[in-house]
């Protein structure tokens, strides 16, 4: 079900006067060979300062050199928003957990008693991570789609729930159909608080969600949680929070932004090793089914039937993914301990990537609430009379940047802001995204490549595929060895 919005949904462009560079294709500005790229480990660097405010966590990915058309070159890494790299202390939080690896909760070997302690000891760091209140549960699961389906499951019946457009697939499709409200992508942040307001007024019931994210994974945008999440409270609604874009960023509680529950992902914290986290409000979680049968989620089977676990354990059945887990604490306590150098990395070269990229004729960058609204790291824009995929291949193969091409599995949001009523423009863009293995270079590379591709096209020549765009000659190997 959709509630119309009381603004025009196509949000705000910021873009130079545009003029098409369409190059042929079929230019090839030179054809050189490719230097070796050595295969051996290169070192992290050590952690950055940055002033007096703390330390930027180091990355297992620093100094990673990577082949393009001319030569190995450092990795520039603008693809955060959909995965991160782990933090060097991240992996030495795994290699220490993998020599006592065991079974948890169920054996009284030695190794089992410290893999157990260490599992709850990750649970406490994230309740911490989170602003858990007392009472509180955290849920270990796979990732923040595994955590909405959860919550989708735990809903009470005849759950109402209201859903922003603008929303990932994984907070957007989990919810029953016929009781799902989705609200139009808003043109203001007055414009999301009346169409909530709207939708809550006209859809009455018990029980009542809504659904809200941190930060915007196509624009990086910071929604107004609080000022929604109040709306929310007054018509008697609970919040969930989806924190996967947010939690890399910005500080997280459940109490302060006045939410119920929240959802976010370890492949997003720098904890890339398959854990995510379900926290907030007990009573639905233990009053629901739990989300897999088997052990660890009992307390008792007999012939007249199961007698399920409370708690987390109610919905955490089987082995546990204990590596996730601990990969997992130990970037929140990583993120908590610097989060304000991390902060202060991010929006120095946030706002400079952002300020390069709308001073480029030929290229739009695109928000939902307006350019100078608060924003975490991400830029998505689009160049005149390029496909988006074909930039990000260009982007990888000349100049050794990765970017995100699509509609970032936001496709309601992305729609509505490419859309123009008045031209055949773009159906998908490009997404930049900063984080921690990202640096001014980085940065200074993207603005030059991208004002040099929307001026005069590609260097190369590329052909479209099955597979998509490629070079027409291509040196690299791309029969990387396997790393077993």
């Amino acid at each position: 079900m959709s509630i119309a919005s009381s603004q025009p949904p196509v949000a705000h462009r910021t873009a130079k006067p545009a003029t098409r560079h369409t190059a042929p294709l079929a230019h090839a500005r030179h054809h050189a060979h490719l230097r070796p790229v050595p295969d051996h480990a290169v070192e992290p660097a050590p952690s950055r300062r940055i002033g007096e405010v703390g330390t930027v966590p180091a990355v297992v990915s620093e100094n990673l050199l990577v082949p393009t058309l001319t030569g190995a070159v450092d990795y520039a890494n603008f693809d955060h928003a959909a995965s991160t790299p782990a933090l060097v202390s991240v992996k030495a939080a795994v290699d220490t957990a993998l020599r006592t690896y065991s079974s948890v909760h169920r054996g009284n070997g030695w190794a089992s008693k410290v893999t157990s302690a260490w599992y709850e000891q990750a649970r406490a760091e994230v309740r911490s991570f989170v602003g858990a209140r007392e009472g509180d549960e955290v849920v270990f699961t796979r990732n923040s789609t595994d955590s909405f389906n959860l919550l989708a499951r735990a809903l009470p019946r005849d759950t109402q729930v209201f859903v922003f457009e603008t929303e990932h697939h994984a907070a957007l499709l989990p919810w029953a159909a016929r009781r799902t409200h989705r609200l139009p992508v808003p043109g203001s942040v007055a414009d999301a608080e009346t169409l909530l307001r709207a939708a809550l007024k006209e859809h009455h019931g018990r029980h009542r969600l809504v659904v809200l994210a941190g930060a915007s994974n196509v624009t990086g945008e910071v929604w107004p949680v609080r000022r929604l999440a109040a709306i929310a409270r007054r018509a008697g609604a609970r919040v969930v929070l989806d924190a996967a874009q947010y939690a890399p960023h910005r500080p997280v509680s459940l109490d302060d932004l006045g939410v119920d529950y929240v959802v976010l992902s370890g492949h997003k914290l720098y904890a890339p090793f398959g854990a995510g986290v379900l926290a907030g409000r007990a009573d639905w979680l233990d009053a629901a089914a739990p989300y897999l049968a088997g052990g660890g989620a009992t307390k008792a089977v007999t012939e007249r039937g199961v007698e399920w676990q409370a708690g987390a354990a109610r919905h955490e059945a089987g082995s546990p993914n204990v590596i996730g887990t601990i990969a997992l604490a130990a970037a929140c306590n990583a993120l908590r301990t610097n989060g304000s150098a991390i902060e202060a990395h991010e929006t120095e070269l946030g706002d400079r990537l952002r300020e390069g990229l709308s001073a480029i004729d030929g290229v739009e960058t695109y928000s939902i609430f307006g350019p100078d609204h608060e924003r975490v790291a991400v830029v998505t824009f689009t160049v005149d009379g390029l496909d988006s995929s074909l930039v990000s291949t260009v982007l990888s193969a000349e100049h050794g940047i990765g970017v995100r091409d699509g509609k970032f599995c936001a496709h309601l949001c992305v729609d509505a802001l490419l859309d123009d009523p008045y031209a055949a423009g773009p159906t998908t863009a490009v997404r930049a995204s900063v984080g921690l293995a990202t640096t001014a270079e980085h940065v200074e590379r993207l603005i030059a490549a991208v004002t040099e591709l929307a001026a005069h096209g590609p260097r190369a020549a590329y052909v479209h595929g099955p597979g998509g765009w490629a070079p027409q000659h291509d040196p690299r190997a791309l029969d990387v060895a396997r790393p077993w």
